[in-house]
C-alpha cells in the first residue's frame, strides 16, 4: 500500500502538513490564554481555524481543476505553515484568530486534496486499507505532537512549538510528485475528458454524502472538545499530556486497523458501537473532571482511550461510506463534504464547549457534547 504509485508523495506531504496542524491545535488556545483570553476566547481560536477550513473546502475541487493539484496544494501548505512563527509577534486574541483563519485556508486545501488523492490512486476494493495508511500519516504526527505540544510550550517555550508548526513548508517539496500522480489518475479513470464532456456531469451534492458527514460531525465534535481543552480541564499538566497521547494513539491505531475489516465486512457492523463509545467516553470524561481542583486520573485516561477508538474508527468508516456513495469523477466532491463534516465538528466542539465551560464548567459542557454525539446513532443504523 505504501509503495503504490502516488502514495509516497501523498504520505509525505500529509505527514508534514498535519504535523504543523497538530502541534498548534492545543497550543494556540493556550497562547491566547497567555495573552489574556478566557475559556470562551480560547475556544474561538480553533473555531476560527475550522470555520476558515470549512469555507475553503467547498472551493477546492474547482480550484484544482483550474490551476492544477500541485499548485493548489503547494499554496495550501504555504498558508498552513507560513503563519505559525508570526504568533510570536503578539498573543492578543485578535491576532491569534487572524493567523488561525489563514492557517485554516491552507488546512482546507490539504485535507480535500489528500483524501481525494487516496481515492484516486488506489483501486476501490482497497480503499479501506488505503484510508488506513493515509490515516496513519495523519495520526502519527498527532500522537507525537498533540500530546507533547503543551508540555513543550511550558517547559521550553512557545517559540519551539511555533517552529514545529511551520513544518508544512517542508511538504511543498512533494507537491510536484503529487500533481503528477493526480494527473495519472485522471487519465487512468477517464477523468481527463474534454471540458465540454465534463460540463455535462452532475454538479449537485449526492444525497449519500449527508449521512457520513453528520456521523463524522458527531464524533469530531467530541474529539475537538477534548483536544482543545484537555490542558485546561485537568488539574495537572502530566495528566493532560498522557491523556492526549492516549486519545491520539488509540485514534491512530483504530483508523489504521479498521480499514481492512471494513473492506471485508462492510462499514455497518462497526458504526453503531463506535457512536455509543463516543458518548460513553464523553460521559466518563465529564465525571472525571467534575472536580476542577482534583482530576480523577484513571477515569479520565479511560475516557480519552474510549473516545480515541471511536474518533479514529469513524473517520475511516465515514470516508469509506462517502466514497462508495459517488462516482469516481465525484471523489473530490466526496472528499470536500467529508472534510467539511470533520472540521465542522472540530470547530463546533471547540466553540460550544468553550462557551458552556465559561458559563458553567467543563463537566456539564461535556455532557451536552455526549448528547449531541448520541443523537447521530439513528444514522449509524441506516443501510
Amino acid at each position: 500500500m505504501w509503495r503504490l504509485p502516488g502514495m509516497p508523495s501523498v504520505i509525505i506531504l500529509t505527514a508534514a502538513g498535519f504535523a504543523g496542524f497538530a502541534v498548534l491545535l492545543p497550543v494556540a488556545p493556550l497562547w491566547a490564554v497567555q495573552g489574556g483570553a478566557d475559556e470562551a476566547g480560547s475556544g474561538l481560536v480553533n473555531g476560527a481555524l475550522m470555520l476558515a477550513t470549512i469555507l475553503t473546502q467547498g472551493f477546492v475541487p474547482s480550484l484544482v481543476r483550474r490551476f492544477g493539484a500541485a499548485s493548489v496544494l503547494g499554496t495550501g501548505l504555504a498558508l498552513l505553515g507560513g503563519p505559525s512563527l508570526l504568533h510570536l509577534f503578539s498573543g492578543d486574541l485578535w491576532w491569534t484568530l487572524v493567523l488561525s483563519a489563514v492557517r485554516g485556508v491552507g488546512f482546507g486545501i490539504l485535507t480535500v486534496c489528500g483524501s481525494a488523492a487516496v481515492a484516486r490512486v488506489v483501486p476501490p476494493v482497497r480503499h479501506g486499507a488505503a484510508i488506513g495508511a493515509y490515516g496513519a500519516a495523519i495520526a502519527v504526527p498527532q500522537v507525537l505532537l498533540i500530546s507533547i505540544g503543551p508540555w513543550l510550550a511550558e517547559a521550553i517555550g512557545f517559540w519551539l512549538v511555533f517552529s514545529i508548526g511551520s513544518l508544512p513548508l517542508v511538504g511543498i517539496a512533494a507537491a510536484p510528485a503529487f500533481g503528477r500522480a493526480w494527473k495519472r489518475s485522471d487519465v487512468d479513470t477517464g477523468l481527463a475528458a474534454p471540458e465540454d464532456d465534463r460540463s455535462n456531469r452532475r454538479n449537485v451534492l449526492p444525497n449519500g454524502l449527508l449521512r457520513p458527514m453528520f456521523l463524522l460531525l458527531g464524533v469530531t465534535l467530541a474529539g475537538g472538545a477534548l483536544i482543545t481543552f484537555a490542558p485546561q480541564m485537568v488539574s495537572t499538566p502530566v495528566v493532560a499530556t498522557g491523556a492526549l497521547a492516549l486519545l491520539t494513539f488509540m485514534a491512530a491505531l483504530t483508523r489504521w486497523g479498521i480499514g481492512g475489516f471494513a473492506d471485508r465486512h462492510g462499514t455497518r457492523p462497526f458504526l453503531g458501537p463506535l457512536v455509543l463509545l463516543t458518548s460513553a467516553g464523553l460521559v466518563l470524561s465529564a465525571y472525571a473532571v467534575s472536580d476542577p481542583t482534583s482530576t480523577r486520573m484513571v477515569p479520565f485516561l479511560l475516557a480519552m482511550a474510549l473516545t480515541g477508538i471511536s474518533y479514529g474508527g469513524l473517520q475511516n468508516l465515514t470516508l469509506l461510506i462517502a466514497l462508495k456513495a459517488v462516482r469516481p469523477d465525484e471523489y473530490d466532491t466526496a472528499s470536500a463534504v467529508w472534510n467539511m463534516g470533520f472540521d465542522a465538528g472540530t470547530g463546533i466542539g471547540s466553540i460550544l464547549i468553550g462557551s458552556l465551560a465559561a458559563g458553567l464548567s467543563f463537566s456539564p459542557a461535556l455532557l451536552v457534547a455526549a448528547g449531541i454525539s448520541l443523537a447521530t446513532l439513528p444514522l449509524s443504523l441506516m443501510r
